[in-house]
This record gives C-alpha cells, structure tokens and sequence, in this order.
C-alpha cells in the first residue's frame, strides 16, 4: 500500500542542499524576510542572513523547490532590491536541519551596497492616516520597503547599531515588530513609533524651543502667514514658504541672495502638479517614483502670475512630492486631517517653496546647532527632530526626455543625489580600485570597486571653504563604507582646484599615484564608461569652460577619445572674454566681443550704454588686454542671448543660456539660417554668421530659436566632417550644454538619422556632476596599462 502510494524510502523525494549568495542592493530592503517567507512556502530548511558583501542563505529541500527558490528570488524580489548577482552551489546536506531561520549578520569584507533614501510608502501612508492606529500621524513612520538608508548609516553591514537610530531603544511592540520574520518591518532598522522614536520639535528664528502641542500645525499657520521655515529633511534641510505668497517668495531670494534662480515647489500629488505644468507619462512617473526626484516640467503660461517669482524667465518649473511622513503631514493638516488617503488623489491649492537650506552656495545645512547658527536671519522659524543626519545629501533633479519607442522612460540628470546614491553604476569590466574628485562645480566624487563604479550625492560649488570641508567628508564617508582603499586617484587638470589639492593630499598620505584628467576628455570618458563602449569614439563637449592641455580655456570640443588618450579634432572658432572673470556672469560683455569680431565694435558703447565699461570696451578688445581667448560654447549663447538683449546680466551660473532655450522652446521651430556658419580647414567650426545675422534681429523669441536651429544643424555637419575623416561612427555628446532639451534632442535626432550610434549621459548628469566617473574611467584604463 505504501509503495503503491510513492512513499517508500526508495520512491522518497530525494533532497539537495544549496549554498546561495546575493550580491547588490540586498540589505535593509526586507530581503532576508521575503527569503524566509519563501522558504516557508517551498518547505525548505536553512537559514539566512547578512554578511559584508550582501546575503548568503543555506536552504535544504526537493530539486524542484530549490530551483523554484532561485527563480522566484529573482522574480519577486522586493521593490528596492537590485539583485546584481546571484551564485548557487551544491552543498552537504544537514540531517538535522529543522525549519528555516534568520541569523545574526556577519561581518568581514564588505562588497554590498547601501539602499538609498526612499519615499514613504502607501502602506505606511495607510497607517500614517489611520486615526485607530498606533502610528496615527507619526512623523517617522517607515518599514523595509521606505524611508531613510544611505543618509543614516555610519557603516556596513546595514543594522540598527550602524545607523543614527541606534540612540533610540524600540519600545516592546515595536521590538515584537523587528523580530517577526513576518512583518513588514521585521528589521526595517530605522523602526520606531510615537512612544520610542524620534520628537519633533519648533524653534523661533533666535533658536529658543517654542511651547508647541503640535509642531506641525504651528509650522503650517506659520507658513501661511508669510514665514519662512526652515525644515529638517531626510540628507539636510529646506528652507520653506507659501509659493503663492509673493512677499514671502521675494523675502526668501533677499534673505539667501538668490537673485532670479528659480526655486522648486513641493505640492501633494500629481493632480496638484497638474495645475502648475504640463505633465506627460513620464513626468508623472518620475514625480511619483520612490526616488522623488525634483522634476522639471513644461509650465503652464499662469504659473508666473499665480507663483510670482518662483521661476520667472523661464518655460518649465521645478516640481516635486512630498517623500517624508513629515511633508505629507504638513499637506494633512492644510487639507484638513481626513481619515484614510483619499484626499491624496485630490488636487490641492497648498504649493510650498521647497530650497536647500545653505546660504550663498555653501554645503546644505544638517546640524540642529548648525541650522540656528548658519540659518540666522533667513528662517523665521525651524521644524526639526532629533535623529540625527548622518550624510548630507541634496534632493535630485531631473527631466524626462523625449521617448524614441513607445513604452520608453527616458530622464535626464541635472543632479544625482538623494534617492540615487549610492547607487552602483555597473562598469565593462573589473579593474582596480580609484577614487576620483571632480571638478569645481556641481562637485561630486566617484569611487570604483571591482565592475562596480559609486557616485557620491551631490557636492557642489567648492569655491568656498564649507564646500571643501564637505568633499573631505564624502571622501571619508565613501572609503568607510565600502570599506576600500584606492590604489589610485584622479583629477581636473586645473592644479589649483579644491578637489585637485584634495586628491593630491590624499594621494601623498597613502603613496598612491594621482593622475590628470582633462575636463572634457573626462566628460566622454564618462558617456563610454556608462554605457560600455570599447574602443574610440568622437566626443563632442560642449560646456561652460575647462582646462586646455595648451593651458587655455576649453569648451567647445571635438575630440577623437579611446581609453586613456585623446585628441583635439577641432574646436569651436575663440572668442576673447573681455576681463575673463567679469564675462562669465555679464553676457552683454560676450556680445561686444562678437560685435567686434564682426567689425561694429563702434556700436557697442550705443547698445549697452546703459553698461559703465561699455565706452572703453572697444578699446580693450582691440588692445587684446585682459581678453583671453575661449573656445567654449556657453560663452556663444552668452553673446547670443547679450546681442537678443533676452540677458545682459546673469544672477546664477547658466541663466543666459536657460532663457534663450525657454524662448525658443515657445516660439517653436524655426528653419536653420542658410549659410549661418562655416567650417575651417583645420577641423574647426565658426558661428560668426549666426550672430552676425542676430545682432540685427529685433524678435528675440524668433531669435533664440533661430539659434538653437542653425547650432543643431552646424554641429551635425562639424560630427559628419569628422566621421569622414577617422571612419568612426560612433558619438558621445556630454557637456553642460546638453541639459539643453532642443539642443540634445535635435542633435541626436539628427545624427540618429544618418546611421550613427549616438551616446548620450543618462545614469550621470551630461554636466560637471558625472565629471568623476569619466576621471575614474580614464585612470582605470592607464593602471591597466601600466600593469599590463
């Protein structure tokens, strides 16, 4: 009966024991818990548990049930979990082994990633707005699948004690939680509840506690009243403000000396961003993603009225979603504290200004003491709570890009930050490992190991000192918790960079060699290093400037790139800077340069009259005197934009630029101008005759987008000169230049169209923030040269 039935020792299932190991995003993302349910599910035996490169299990069952493991692990991993590899091996069986556990994590070499910063997901959104619950409105509400990660964490492997929440002791429900294998937040590190977690607290601008019963109701009459608050975040804090309030708006530009650049505003839901842009697929989707990056979106022409100087000038609008319990409460409140997330498909009227808090350009606030002392005289108010910010770590800023096949998500970075990093980026192949430092602006570094290449957030400017400061820090920080050592660092060319001295300083204490990078031979080398690509390539970049290796200002480049060596095809026609320093920020000093390229130097003291230095400047640049010579092509639409009359002046880096492509994008296409410019023999290319012809023109729309339609169409007959002449056909385009949205997507269109691989940035920003992985790139390629 038994052996008709299958159940005799001979017809017995026969069992296997597998040894698996994970490697990528696998730790505090509920990972060893959807092992554990699994494994219950496949009556499988073992155990699992963190270790220094990610997790590794031992489970015991059928054949079947173990490939079934294997499979669904892959299939079903949690939302945050990016498996980057998965190894499987026979191993001895365990005649004793009952059940399947979790274990205590292990230490040793670490080769795993910590998870980024999440968004606070719609099951704690359900509890967050529970009134019965016991986590009803708390501020810190998270589990495995939401909330902080890399901005808390000292350390690997990720567990409480190496986070910021290990001064907070879990009260006994909430350690009955982070035991259950079965519940969601079994290990979710940051665990906490009203009872055990962090407090919130609001102080007036002095920095005296205000006796408040409930903090973030006082911050939101605060705010709707005309106050600027400064709110404690997840990587630093925001300075905030009712975007409809002009006065407030106009208080806060003063207050930080923000002059035009426009500000972000965060609103509740898409339905609210709705009001404000013109949200395609992608948008939406950026806007609601985990990673709650700031979105740029195509305004709507009422946005200037209704948000008075939030970004005047301009065509599009800097958009995000709240991603804390903390944000969410402050749009509660305003809506009224419904139960349940039904108001959270409405759309509503509150928009808040939403700004780094750092005065003038220096490193984000994080500090509780550091907030009342550095935010003196520009916060009316500050919100903060007591877990402490471990790394500091701006929000991101994104913008969708046109899709080339339906179903396509496409996004650009203008800064990857908070909600990306760190994120590894997988390299071709393995190499040794480098830590690179970047360049001056939008600073970030990057550190290599194995195939794997890690971005830091975003640094930014270091010209001053609280900014170098910070890039020690992210060295430090970024050594620490990947536990390596370089074998090498690498550079801007520029000697006298802040990131320059600090890798030479870190490369002299470890006896390391430090290398040079050109600055856009690093912009392509960070295109090839993204996407793979073996052999050379030509290179266009286009950018602001950066050091020549003839000891000149470089900027419009066409390079022949493979590995660690470059060469100069061509370059844009120069033009002389009168007073170099002064013609980075006042385009209308570029636009005299181009008038006496053209010969009409006599009209420049009657067309910027109104300009002090305008009498003399004919004189100066007929002398030459204090008139560097720069190839770049941000200084082209700087006298663009100087001779439209669109900017004459700039208060923040790019703003000429930004508002001629805001006029062209509303004017629309345009024709490209016949002959409107010319390409030398020596591989050169000259727009003079576009600027000749804009000079006299009186429609600056209809100007802006004659230029952005010539420039597409003389770069693209500049890239056909040289894949004629090297035989290449592949392209990277990189540059800051190409955050332009009609430049990148006109050009690649049209070298799209005549049969050429067109590479562009997509994982890093085409500007100075993915400089470091192109540095990386290149230094991997000269170790390996030297070793081989």
């Amino acid at each position: 009966m038994h052996e008709e039935y299958g159940t005799s020792p001979r017809n017995r299932p026969q069992l296997e024991r597998r040894r698996l190991t994970v490697r990528g995003v696998v730790q505090g993302v509920g990972f060893r818990p959807f092992v554990y349910r699994l494994a219950q599910e496949l009556d499988l035996s073992g155990w699992v548990r963190n270790d220094g490169s990610g997790v590794e299990l031992e489970a015991q069952g059928t054949a079947g049930n173990l490939s079934a493991l294997v499979a669904r692990l892959h299939g079903e991993a949690p939302p945050l979990a990016r498996i980057e590899r998965l190894d499987s091996s026979l191993c001895e069986l365990d005649p004793n082994d009952r059940g399947f556990t979790i274990s205590a994590s292990q230490g040793g070499s670490v080769t795993t990633s910590i998870a980024h910063d999440s968004a606070v997901c719609d099951e704690c959104l359900h509890e967050l707005f529970a009134p019965t619950g016991r986590r009803w409105r708390h501020p810190f509400i998270n589990c495995t699948q939401c909330g902080p990660r890399y901005t808390i964490t000292r350390g690997l492997p990720y567990d409480r004690v190496s986070t910021s929440m290990a001064a907070f002791a879990q009260c006994p429900e909430c350690a009955d939680e982070y035991r259950n294998p079965l519940h969601r937040r079994f290990h979710a590190e940051p665990n906490a509840c009203p009872a055990c977690g962090p407090r919130l607290s609001l102080l007036e601008a002095y920095g005296v506690t205000v006796a408040s019963h409930d903090p973030i109701a006082d911050t939101l009459l605060r705010l709707l009243c005309g106050e600027i608050v400064a709110v404690k975040g997840l990587g630093g804090y925001h300075l905030m403000c009712d975007a409809r309030n002009p006065e407030a708006v106009d208080r806060l530009r003063q207050r930080k000396s923000r002059d035009d650049k426009p500000f972000a505003i965060m609103v509740a839901n898409t339905a609210s961003a709705r009001h404000w842009a013109n949200l395609g697929a992608t948008d939406e989707s950026l806007l609601g993603s985990p990673e709650r990056p700031v979105v740029l979106c195509d305004k709507h022409d009422t946005v200037d009225a209704e948000l008075h100087g939030v970004a005047p000038g301009l065509a599009w609008i800097g958009l995000m979603l709240p991603y804390t319990p903390l944000h969410y409460l402050l749009f509660h409140d305003f809506a009224g504290r419904p139960a349940g997330t039904g108001w959270l498909r409405d759309a509503q009227e509150l928009a808040l200004v939403c700004t780094s808090a750092n005065p003038g350009g220096e490193p984000l606030v994080t500090g509780d003491r550091e907030a009342t002392r550095r935010l003196m005289g520009i916060a009316d108010a500050y919100l903060l709570h007591d877990r402490e910010i471990v790394v500091r770590c701006d929000d991101s800023v994104v913008r969708s890009l046109p899709a080339v096949r339906a179903g396509d998500l496409r996004m650009q970075f203008v800064r990857r930050s908070r909600g990306y990093t760190p994120r590894a980026l997988r390299l071709a192949d393995k190499g040794e490992p480098v830590m690179a430092f970047g360049g001056l602006l939008k600073n970030t570094l990057c550190m290599t190991r194995g195939d794997e290449a890690f971005l830091s957030q975003h640094v930014g400017d270091l010209s001053c000192a609280g900014a170098s400061q910070a890039l020690d820090e992210v060295a430090s920080h970024l050594q620490r918790i990947l536990t390596l050592t370089p074998l090498a660092v690498a550079h801007d060319l520029n000697p006298d960079f802040p990131s320059t001295l600090a890798a030479e300083a870190l490369a002299e204490r470890l006896g390391i060699p430090a290398f040079p990078v050109q600055h856009h031979h690093a912009h392509i080398a960070a295109v090839q290093a993204e996407h793979h690509h073996q052999g050379p390539i030509l290179g266009l970049a286009l950018d602001g400037t950066g050091l020549g290796t003839d000891g000149k200002a470089w900027g419009g480049e066409l390079l022949q790139v493979d590995g660690a060596h470059f060469n100069r095809l061509g370059h844009l026609a120069a033009l002389r800077q009168p007073d170099a320093g002064k013609s980075e920020r006042e385009p209308w000093r570029m636009a005299s340069s181009v008038l006496h390229r053209l010969g009409r130097g006599d009209e420049i003291a009657s067309r910027f009259h109104h300009e002090a230095a305008a009498w003399r400047m004919r004189d100066l640049l007929e002398s030459g005197t204090g008139c560097p010579p720069t190839t770049s092509l941000g200084r082209w639409f700087d006298a663009a934009a100087g001779l439209l009359g669109v900017c004459e002046r700039m208060g923040y880096e790019g703003e000429a630029a930004m508002r001629l492509e805001s006029l062209a994008t509303r004017f629309g296409g345009v024709l490209p101008l016949h002959r409107g410019w010319q390409l030398t023999d020596s591989g050169d290319l000259d727009l003079l005759p576009l600027l000749s012809a804009l000079a006299d023109e009186r429609n600056p729309p209809r100007g802006a987008a004659l230029f952005h339609a010539t420039l597409a169409t003389a770069l693209e007959s500049w890239v056909l000169q040289a894949v004629d002449a090297t035989g290449i056909r592949s392209v990277a385009l990189s540059g800051g230049c190409f955050l332009n949205r009609l430049l990148s997507r006109d050009l690649s269109r049209r070298l799209s169209a005549r049969g050429l691989d067109v590479l562009e940035a997509r994982q890093v920003p085409p500007n100075d923030g993915g400089l470091a992985l192109g540095q990386a790139h290149v230094a991997r390629h000269i170790l390996h040269h030297c070793s081989s």
